[in-house]
């Protein structure tokens, strides 16, 4: 039995996850702390940096102590790197990839200088793509699967093929860069002016608007090999579109460009995927990887695939990798180690604690006796509802502990969020809706609680759910099960009882820029700053003051 704390520090999204006699007792990712949005700029420079609020808060909420740590997993091996680099881009170049791998052989000197009493000669170097692969083979419900793990890069690789029997990985095929659909993807979003290493979801949601006019041409420069691999050629962005300003507007080019290399990217998966089974002949298929966060990809993949069953892990991105890296190491230690049962790993507050904060804050907040009815008719009467429940989420999605929650019954709602939000309004929104009753609105399959695949709304429920409703006819759906999210279910249900539709909008609780709301001083300054009609924190409301000119504002008033 030990203790093994992750760390992922090399590129983006730097995390920390703790995992004790082989249970994820902890994982949270360094924006939540630092309030730097994706925790630091993706640039090599910067990999000195390490997730030290969230390694802190990791070991604190399981009451250990730094020199208690037993192995220390970083998800990254530097030995893979050849002394002269890999050319990658021209954000960053090659030139830079030996202070990279200069600062990760530092890590262990770099562990030991912020956490006094840890022992640096505990940590074990772990290859990047195999934590990503064990992040989603050793999380998922199942012992054995097919493994597919893509991103933009790893040392040397950008994609790894491979089965899980009983905890044990074995590879089949990498592929080895600069070939990679992940920083093919990220040049497309950087083409079209949003932020690489951030924005990819951006160009998703906008490929909808589109036509896959470029296929003929993507399809010869992205080319699978048939041997697992694949090819990906020099492509000739501002000959398909003109280049994009980032605060520049977008037309039909744009969103011509995205949906043909959002075509090609899910025909290049599928074929990744087919040339996979032949080999396992398994029935399912767990990812992770920056590009496994592509819910459309997903969705193409379990609709048109081999696999009957595909489970993505909630974190897949980079983040994902301190856990992957800490559950493979205990797993090499011989523990046990079990899946996730939810991705509410992040810090939590009991009800003492959030009533001390709103008493600070001098807010006047109220304690209704049925909290899921006092906000369903918030949210029946047309009301934005910032929610802050329980444990934050790890990964990128808002899943009902951090959200902002809307009713889904007008259009002009998506609008008015994304105007809340300050975001594109090409933007999609995401429902949740009761597991019970996601077949009669969603086509399937489900579950799916972690927001990870887009569903087709059927046609008798659009008008009912219209500001969920993205321009091609989906949805990314999040099912609440009352077992795993009862206060959830039970809000969907109040709801459902109010208005008859069974189905709320949830967005992440946040603005444009800034990371998802983490701690309760997170949730007051942004129910403070933007329009929002109700703050749930905890079993506390507390209502947007409606006083006239001149009037003094009310006093903290507690409703039993």
């Amino acid at each position: 039995m030990a203790i093994v704390l992750g760390i992922n520090a090399v590129f983006h999204d730097p995390a920390a996850a703790l995992v004790v006699d082989g249970r994820t007792v902890a994982a949270a990712e360094e924006e939540r702390f630092s309030r730097v949005k994706h925790g630091k700029q993706a640039v090599p420079f910067s990999t000195w940096e390490l997730p030290e609020r969230a390694a802190a808060w990791c070991l604190r909420q399981a009451g250990l102590r730094p020199a208690d740590v037993d192995a220390i997993s970083y998800s990254y091996d530097p030995q893979l790197m050849p002394a002269t680099g890999v050319a990658e881009n021209d954000v960053t170049a090659a030139d830079w990839e030996p202070l990279r791998t200069l600062y990760t052989k530092k890590a262990p000197s770099f562990l030991e200088s912020a956490f006094p009493g840890i022992d640096g000669a505990r940590l074990r170097y772990v290859r990047h793509h195999v934590a990503h692969a064990a992040s989603a083979y050793l999380a998922a419900p199942w012992p054995d699967s097919s493994v597919l793990v893509l991103d933009g890069r790893g040392e040397v690789a950008s994609h790894l093929a491979g089965r899980s029997v009983g905890g044990a990985l074995e590879v089949f095929r990498s592929q080895q860069l600069p070939h990679s659909l992940g920083l093919m993807y990220e040049e497309l979003t950087m083409h079209l002016g949003f932020a690489r290493s951030s924005d990819e979801y951006k160009v998703m949601a906008m490929a909808s608007y589109g036509e896959p006019v470029h296929l003929p041409v993507l399809r010869e420069l992205i080319v699978t090999d048939g041997d697992g691999g694949f090819r990906v050629g020099t492509i000739p962005w501002s000959e398909l579109a003109a280049p994009r300003r980032a605060d520049g507007p977008w037309g039909p080019q744009h969103a011509n460009l995205a949906s043909s290399v959002q075509h090609r990217l899910q025909e290049v998966i599928l074929e990744l995927a087919v040339w996979l089974h032949a080999r396992t002949g398994d029935r399912r298929l767990t990812m992770a990887g920056g590009v496994a966060l592509n819910c459309v990809a997903n969705s193409y993949l379990l609709r048109h695939g081999p696999f009957d069953d595909i489970w993505v892990q909630p974190a897949a991105g980079d983040a994902g990798t301190a856990l992957g890296g800490a559950l493979y190491l205990a797993h090499q230690i011989g523990d046990d180690v079990r899946p996730i049962e939810t991705a509410a790993l992040g810090r939590g507050w009991n009800d003492d604690e959030l009533e001390a904060w709103l008493l600070e804050a001098d807010q006047p907040y109220e304690r209704p006796a049925d909290l899921a009815g006092a906000v369903a008719d918030v949210l029946a009467s047309e009301g934005i509802v910032a929610w802050f429940q329980g444990r934050s989420e790890y990964g990128p999605r808002a899943l009902g502990h951090r959200s902002l929650l809307a009713s889904p019954r007008r259009p002009e709602t998506l609008t008015r969020l994304n105007t809340v939000k300050g975001r594109e309004q090409f933007r999609p929104v995401a429902p949740m809706v009761t597991l019970e009753r996601a077949a009669e609105i969603f086509d399937g399959p489900f579950p799916s609680p972690y927001m990870l695949f887009t569903h087709h709304v059927r046609p008798q429920w659009r008008d009912d759910v219209a500001a969920a409703v993205h321009v091609d006819g989906s949805a990314r759906v999040q099912t609440v099960d009352a077992a795993t999210e009862p206060l959830v279910h039970r809000l969907l249900e109040a709801f459902e009882s109010r208005t008859g539709v069974p189905v709320l909008i949830n967005t992440s609780l946040n603005t444009a820029g800034r990371p998802m709301v983490d701690d309760p001083r997170d949730a007051l300054e942004c129910f403070g700053s933007a329009p929002v009609d109700l703050l749930v924190l905890g079993p506390f409301i507390v209502r947007r003051a409606r006083r006239s000119a001149g009037s003094e504002p009310d006093r903290r008033v507690v409703v039993a």
